[in-house]
């Protein structure tokens, strides 16, 4: 006996059906839920009974992965030289993504009269930790 449990969401998801539908299916009673708090679950095995077919269990959940970061960063007294040495590292780091990564945004930009280089991250969480860390490393040496 599964005790997997299902939001009304995940049972339309599964079964192509509206969200409405389900919860029509529910409030009806031809779909055995219980209701935990304002929103109902949905059993596993109750679910297959309401289908008459096998359903293969979902794997767990993965971690939030839906985590994004937006940093600006502004360096002062940086020539033009260091800030162009800065913008390909980042440029090429943003181009290699870790393992599982999303894509990561860099923009850059150059303020000659004050000697500042900005610059705008928009990436997930690891890979804009990474470029940070990169980042570090060159302005520290």
């Amino acid at each position: 006996m599964s005790d997997r449990l299902y939001s009304v969401e995940q049972v339309a998801d599964l079964l192509g059906l509206h969200v409405r539908t389900v919860r029509s299916y529910v409030r009806d009673g031809k779909l055995p839920a219980a209701r935990i708090g304002k929103q109902y679950r949905i059993a596993h095995d109750d679910l297959e009974a309401f289908t008459g077919l096998p359903l293969a269990t979902p794997p767990p959940a993965a971690a939030i992965d839906q985590a994004d970061v937006s940093c600006i960063v502004e360096i002062d007294a940086v020539d033009r030289t260091t800030a162009d040495r800065i913008t390909t590292l980042l440029t090429a780091t943003a181009a290699t993504r870790g393992p599982g990564g999303r894509a990561l945004r860099v923009e850059t930009g150059y303020d000659p009269g004050r000697s500042r280089l900005k610059v705008i991250v928009l990436g997930g969480l690891a890979d804009t930790a990474r470029l940070l860390d990169y980042m570090d490393g060159v302005l520290s040496s």
